[in-house]
């Protein structure tokens, strides 16, 4: 479409020609002094800019600078030259892993497996649970009283790995830790669940209970800090749709229904679409902390596989490989629930 001066010029009948509307000017202005503003809103603000400093500093030496080393998964690996004097080696690791045929490419696929089950299983039963509690904070009156809970909800988030996966393994009884069974496994053995030898041999040596156990340290481990994103969705809610709604004769369960449910869905659908994202993307280290090899076959999972492989195996490149086609997956996997939702809700991250 051609652009015509009519679009920009006011045209002046008694004299015949075009001049420049005061908005228009105004607009030429912004664009013509547009670095400056930009400059004198930094200096103004400075104090704001410079608390950035730290953030973009973790980003590039953690996100950006490790980014050339996905060079690794197409070049022959070798300790002694760095990635950029290697050979080039096109997609051989990427055809081992995912056709090689041979014990490592099975051990890829059934890494990849357990990747997507846990993933799958956190998304099914943890991503409601936090929804669930703030919509119980959202009911109790006493401001003591919901500060308490919410506070013992949140305390697990701030707890480390190392002693998170600790107490797991005590109430489930694991190695050398305690010698007697677990308190977890006491109970699942009285209430006829377990028998005495699964108990005595310890809960997280069996394959059978391995994605039940990581799936309730996840739920006890970040519902609560999870249901603070929607919580403050909730109290921004106004009052008046609740008046609105209990007028209308709408009870607790209704005003659940057809009040709040309504005006955070949108950051249920956000938050949804960023768990999906992460969907195949699970931290080795409560993994790593967790499973043993009698436990491989369920709780093997890619980031663990390539700790494993690269690290101790020196294979780099086929670990940098499998990490590479997780990466690649889950953003696919942001993409595809990003249009799905934008087509569904009209609600989308981008």
């Amino acid at each position: 479409m051609k652009a015509k001066a009519s679009d920009y010029l006011i045209y002046d009948e008694t004299t015949g020609t075009y001049s420049e509307s005061p908005e228009q000017k105004v607009r030429d202005d912004v664009e013509k002094h547009y670095w400056l503003h930009v400059g004198r809103t930094i200096v103004k603000d400075w104090r704001l800019y410079v608390m950035l400093v730290p953030m973009l500093l973790v980003f590039l030496f953690w996100r950006y600078f490790p980014m050339y080393e996905l060079l690794g998964c197409f070049k022959v690996s070798d300790e002694v030259l760095p990635v950029s004097q290697q050979l080039f080696s096109g997609f051989s690791y990427f055809r081992r892993l995912l056709v090689g045929g041979d014990a490592l490419s099975a051990e890829f696929w059934r890494a990849l497996r357990n990747t997507f089950l846990l993933s799958f299983y956190g998304l099914c039963f943890g991503f409601p649970v936090p929804i669930i509690l703030a919509l119980f904070f959202n009911e109790v009156k006493s401001n003591i009283a919901r500060s308490v809970y919410q506070v013992l909800t949140y305390l697990p988030k701030f707890m480390s790995t190392v002693v998170m996966t600790s107490l797991v393994m005590m109430l489930v009884k694991q190695g050398a830790i305690t010698t007697n069974c677990g308190v977890l496994s006491q109970l699942l053995q009285k209430l006829g669940f377990i028998t005495k030898e699964v108990a005595d041999a310890g809960l997280l040596n069996n394959p059978s209970f391995f994605r039940g156990i990581y799936q309730l340290s996840g739920i006890w481990e970040d519902a609560g800090y999870g249901s603070i994103v929607y919580f403050a969705a909730i109290i921004a809610i106004s009052p008046t749709s609740y008046e609105a709604a209990q007028i209308d004769g709408a009870g607790k369960m209704a005003q659940m229904k057809y009040v709040v449910l309504p005006c955070i869905l949108s950051t249920i659908v956000i938050m949804l679409i960023t768990r999906i994202g992460s969907l195949l993307s699970i931290g080795y280290e409560k993994v790593l902390l967790l499973y043993n090899p009698n436990t491989y076959v369920t709780a093997d999972v890619v980031s663990t596989f390539a700790q494993r492989y690269g690290l101790a195996g020196a294979a780099k490149g086929l670990a940098t490989a499998a990490e590479m086609m997780n990466n690649i997956i889950g953003m696919l996997l942001v993409i595809g629930a990003n249009t799905i939702a934008r087509k569904a809700s009209n609600v989308s991250l981008y």
